[in-house]
């Protein structure tokens, strides 16, 4: 997948967890709360799993990946990443600038938490700057 930048010129890239490879350089971030089964820790080679980042259970579970329930799942997730504002801001801090790798496990690249993570990121200029 493209990378796309954040509001600060951060670059910020998503790879599936079972498509990483050793080549994926920068700060390794796994966004899911529950660890992407049959994948070992030294594959992802993470620098952070900040699972108070990852979406709620009860949202997850409502979610179900299911299309339909996007837009409402994205502002449902916002709310919950507005209330970890701190432990955001810390981790973009520990980052220390390089490259984003926010590491996912779901199948559909196109309605996950890595993709409104990075969406919220790209809008979220305070927490950026």
């Amino acid at each position: 997948m493209k990378a796309k930048h954040s509001s600060d010129g951060r670059t910020i890239r998503l790879v599936r967890a079972y498509d990483i490879t050793e080549s994926d350089a920068g700060y390794r971030v796994l966004v899911d709360r529950i660890w992407p089964r049959g994948v070992t820790k030294e594959r992802l080679a993470l620098d952070a799993w900040p699972k108070e980042l990852a979406p709620s259970a009860e949202l997850r579970n409502w979610f179900q990946h299911d299309p339909v329930r996007w837009g409402q799942f994205r502002t449902r997730y916002f709310r919950e990443l507005k209330a970890n504002a701190d432990r955001l801001t810390e981790m973009l801090a520990e980052s220390k600038g390089r490259p984003l790798l926010l590491i996912y496990g779901a199948r559909d690249v196109e309605h996950n938490n890595a993709v409104a993570l990075r969406d919220f990121l790209n809008e979220s200029a305070e927490l950026t700057s």
